[in-house]
């Protein structure tokens, strides 16, 4: 027997406003579901008899509710939800729940929508990310790709305030922050127009979402380099030689095909400039970087708020002492160094590299080059054509690529 869910979308107001038809279906409805704040504001409408499941963590238990629900029973459950339920809503999580079920939706505006509206807003060019109960990671790409105009889900973790502390430690200081609190609710709604300074460390109430905006008089501000400079890079003990050159570090980038690929790993980053140029150039990756040297932390710190790079992950110690069990399995690795374990470095690697994956190494003697194919040859790996490179007085590099077999 499918499952029938009817999903109606509200707002914060306490008073919501039901079409006749939708009313018509809540009368006879008999089991409803929703979040505990969407129950205080529906449940007036509500048959006495209704039965309600809370929509709460973990869902697993949620759904398992409802199947129960469906035995033996061919009557749709009625699910309120916030907004618009296909807009980063629940009728999104039955879908992935359970695909083969059938979804009537009956949509109100979403909150993004609603704030654009309050504050009178064109918002068809508006990039929307959600941070509710999500990890910075899209947030920071929409950062690092200079989207001039960007709507945010908040959560009680992911506020006005923590968003706007993090914009400023990595440079973006030039956006606008428009916060949308409780937008529905006629007694508790607020909309605030308000600077990233002054949003730090200020409350917001939940639920809340906001609009940063690119002033145009400040849209200059988004230039994004090809090819960062060397020496703005904060340096290991200022040393001009302890950083993979611009020119080597674009190739070397080109070679790692990282625009098709999805997790990299930065193996003895030193300066951080690799995987640096990485998430520049390519704001969609994941990226982990390990390096020996604990001013590894400093450097990788000080650098990714230099060029506004947030959400590269460090990892200070030994790469063969580090317990790489818990982290996703990379597609792209560059060695930027290896302290005389090559080969080793290269089998810990192959243990977690994706079939199809790749290795890139800089070889700057014939002893790493040596050493290097012979760790390619006892992992089985695939050696491909170098690419060989004169950079102003300094030594040949040799560019070297491997590829685990698909």
């Amino acid at each position: 027997m499918q499952q029938q869910y009817i999903v109606i979308g509200i707002d914060d107001s306490p008073n919501p406003y039901f079409k006749p038809d939708v009313l018509a279906l809540i009368a006879s409805g008999s089991v409803f579901s929703g979040g505990k704040r969407h129950y205080q504001i529906v449940k007036s409408f509500l048959p006495t008899s209704h039965k309600w499941i809370e929509i709460t963590v973990p869902l697993k238990n949620v759904f398992e509710a409802y199947d129960n629900e469906f035995v033996g029973s061919s009557d749709p459950i009625i699910v309120f939800a916030s907004g618009d339920p296909i807009f980063f809503g629940f009728a999104t999580t039955i879908q992935r729940e359970r695909p083969d079920s059938k979804i009537i939706l009956y949509p109100s505006f979403n909150s993004l929508q609603t704030l654009a509206h309050r504050i009178a807003m064109q918002y068809d060019d508006m990039l929307t990310v959600s941070l509710t109960g999500r990890p910075w990671h899209r947030f920071d790409q929409a950062l690092i790709e200079r989207t001039p105009k960007i709507g945010v889900l908040t959560d009680k973790v992911h506020t006005p305030s923590t968003i706007a502390q993090r914009m400023l430690e990595y440079g973006y200081d030039y956006y606008h922050m428009y916060v949308g609190e409780h937008l529905g609710n006629p007694d508790k709604e607020v909309v605030t127009s308000i600077s990233l300074s002054e949003a730090v460390g200020r409350e917001f109430t939940h639920p809340n979402n906001l609009i940063l905006v690119v002033p145009q008089d400040r849209r200059s501000s988004l230039y994004r380099p090809f090819g960062i400079p060397d020496t703005a890079f904060e340096l290991l003990d200022g040393r001009q030689k302890m950083i993979t050159k611009s020119p080597i570090r674009l190739l070397s980038l080109q070679a790692l095909e990282l625009y098709r690929k999805s997790y990299f790993w930065d193996v003895g980053f030193c300066t951080g400039s690799v995987s640096v140029e990485a998430k520049m150039q390519f704001p969609h990756l994941h990226i982990d970087s390990f390096e020996i040297r604990p001013e590894g932390a400093h450097l990788l710190e000080t650098n990714t708020r230099r060029f506004g790079t947030p959400g590269i992950e460090g990892h200070i110690g030994d790469f063969l002492q580090e317990d790489i069990s818990m982290l996703h399995n990379p597609d792209a690795v560059f060695i930027g160094g290896h302290g005389g374990k090559l080969v080793e470095i290269v089998k810990k690697i192959n243990s977690k590299l994706v079939d199809g994956g790749c290795i890139v190494f800089n070889a700057v003697s014939d002893k790493s080059r040596e050493s290097f194919v012979e760790a390619v040859t006892q992992t089985g790996l695939h050696l491909q054509p170098s690419m060989h490179i004169v950079l102003n007085e300094y030594n040949p590099i040799e560019i070297m690529k491997a590829v685990k077999a698909e």
